[in-house]
C-alpha cells in the first residue's frame, strides 16, 4: 500500500463549533495504518515541577515539537502532521517515511536536554496498524478555531493506547543519535512573563478529562464543551491569554534559561542581543500598531484546547464558574462516565514557536505551578483508586 504523505494536509478545515463537530462522525477520518505515533515524555516530570523547574519542563516539551517541525521543514516535502502539546511531553502522528530522520533528530535533542539541564526526555513510537490490530479506533479531523488557528481533533483511544504502551516500555537512551542529525531549535522563543487573567476575580484552570467508554467520547466531550461554553462563554471570553495582560519578561535570567535549552552553552553575544531585543519589544508592543497587531495574533494563535482522545483545556474563570464546572464533572464522574484531573492557579505561562512574525507562530499554553502536569497527578491518583 502506497504511503499517503499528504493525508493530514488534505483534510478540510471544519469552520463550525466544536460541539457541532463532535456530532458529525462523517467529518472524521481513519489515520492511515502505515503512519505512526511518536511520543516524547519527560521522566520524573512531577518531581521536576515540584523542584521549581516547571518552565524548563514546559520549554523542553515545546522544544520537542519545534525539533520535529523543523526536521520536516528541512526535508522540503511540504508534509504537515498533527501534534499535541502535553506540558511535560508531546505526541505526533506522522507517515512512516519520515520516522527515521524525525527519531534521529529527537534523539539528538534528548541528549542535548540531558546534557544541558539534566532532564531525561524519552522518545518512543508505535505503528498505527498495531493500534488497529488491537481493535482500537483512531480518527482525526481539523477544527478552525479562528481565522488564524486550526487544530487537530482526535476521536478514539488510539493515541491513549499508544502513549500508554510506549511510556510503559520506555528505556533511557534506547535510540542512538544519528551523526547526520543536527540540533535545530530555530524559532524557539519564550519571552512572555506569567500571564494573569484579564480581571482580578478570575483564576486559570487546567483541565484533563478522560471518557471511560471509547464509543461515548463524542457525546460526553460534547456535553462538557457545551457546559463550558454556557458557564464561561465563548473561546475568546474564556481565553486565559489576553492582549491586556501580555507582558515580556525582560530579565537576563529568563533569557539565560532560554539560551541554555536552545543552544546549550553560554554566549555573551546571544545574551546581550536578545536582552536588547526584548527591551525594545516592550516598547514595540505598547506603542506601535504592528506590535499591537502581533499581540492580538498571539491571543488567536494560543492553543488552549486539545482533543487527543482526552479532553485538555486551559481556561480562565471566576470561582463561581469553576465551582459550576466541577459540579458537572463530579456528576459525570459519579456515573462512571469520566475521570478528570484539575489544577487551579493564578496565571498562565506560554512557550512559543516563531516561524515568522506574521501568521506562522504557535503558542503553547499551560498553567503556573505545574499546570497540566499537576492536573495529571490528580487524574493518576483517581485511576489508581479505580483499579
Amino acid at each position: 500500500m502506497e504511503e499517503d504523505l499528504n493525508f493530514y494536509k488534505r483534510i478540510s478545515k471544519s469552520n463550525i463549533p466544536l460541539t457541532e463537530l463532535l456530532k458529525n462522525d462523517k467529518l472524521f477520518y481513519d489515520v492511515p495504518a502505515n503512519w505512526s505515533v511518536v511520543v516524547t515524555d519527560i521522566e520524573n516530570s512531577t518531581q521536576a515541577v515540584a523542584s521549581g523547574l516547571h518552565n524548563d519542563v514546559n520549554r523542553t516539551a515545546t522544544g520537542s515539537i519545534i525539533t520535529v517541525l523543523n526536521t520536516l521543514k528541512g526535508m522540503g516535502l511540504g508534509i504537515k502532521i498533527p501534534y499535541f502539546f502535553g506540558g511535560d511531553g508531546s505526541t505526533f502522528l506522522m507517515p512512516n517515511a519520515v520516522l527515521e530522520p524525525v527519531l534521529a533528530a529527537l534523539t539528538i535533542y534528548s541528549q542535548h536536554i540531558f546534557k544541558t539541564i539534566d532532564l531525561q526526555l524519552r522518545v518512543g513510537k508505535m505503528g498505527v496498524g498495531q493500534i488497529y490490530k488491537n481493535g482500537i479506533t483512531l480518527k482525526i479531523t481539523k477544527l478552525k478555531q479562528n481565522d488564524l488557528l486550526t487544530t487537530p481533533v482526535i476521536l478514539g483511544n488510539g493515541l491513549k493506547y499508544a502513549e500508554s504502551v510506549i511510556k510503559n516500555q520506555f528505556h533511557t537512551s534506547v535510540l542512538r543519535g544519528n551523526e547526520d542529525a543536527k540540533l535545530n531549535l530555530e524559532g524557539m522563543q519564550c519571552r512572555w512573563d506569567e500571564i494573569y487573567p484579564n480581571t482580578v476575580d478570575k483564576k486559570v484552570v487546567c483541565l484533563l478529562v478522560d471518557c471511560l467508554e471509547e464509543s461515548n467520547q463524542a457525546q460526553v466531550y460534547g456535553t462538557i464543551m457545551r457546559e463550558i461554553d454556557f458557564i464561561f462563554g465563548s473561546l475568546d471570553k474564556r481565553n486565559p491569554i489576553s492582549t491586556l495582560k501580555l507582558k515580556l519578561n525582560t530579565s537576563l535570567e529568563n533569557i539565560k534559561r532560554e539560551m541554555r535549552i536552545k543552544i546549550g552553552n553560554y554566549q555573551l553575544s546571544y545574551m546581550i542581543s536578545n536582552w536588547l531585543m526584548t527591551l525594545f519589544g516592550s516598547f514595540y508592543f505598547k506603542y506601535f500598531e504592528s506590535g499591537k497587531l502581533y499581540k492580538f495574533r498571539v491571543t488567536q494563535l494560543s492553543d488552549t484546547i486539545m482533543l487527543d482522545g482526552f479532553l485538555n483545556t486551559v481556561i480562565s474563570g471566576t470561582e463561581e464558574q469553576v465551582s459550576r464546572l466541577q459540579m458537572l464533572l463530579d456528576n459525570l464522574e459519579s456515573k462512571n462516565k469520566i475521570i478528570y484531573g484539575i489544577h487551579i492557579t493564578h496565571a498562565s505561562i506560554m512557550s512559543c514557536y516563531i516561524e515568522d512574525k506574521e501568521k506562522k507562530h504557535i503558542h503553547f499554553v499551560d498553567g503556573t505551578e505545574g499546570g497540566y502536569t499537576s492536573a495529571a497527578v490528580m487524574f493518576k491518583e483517581k485511576m489508581k483508586n479505580l483499579k
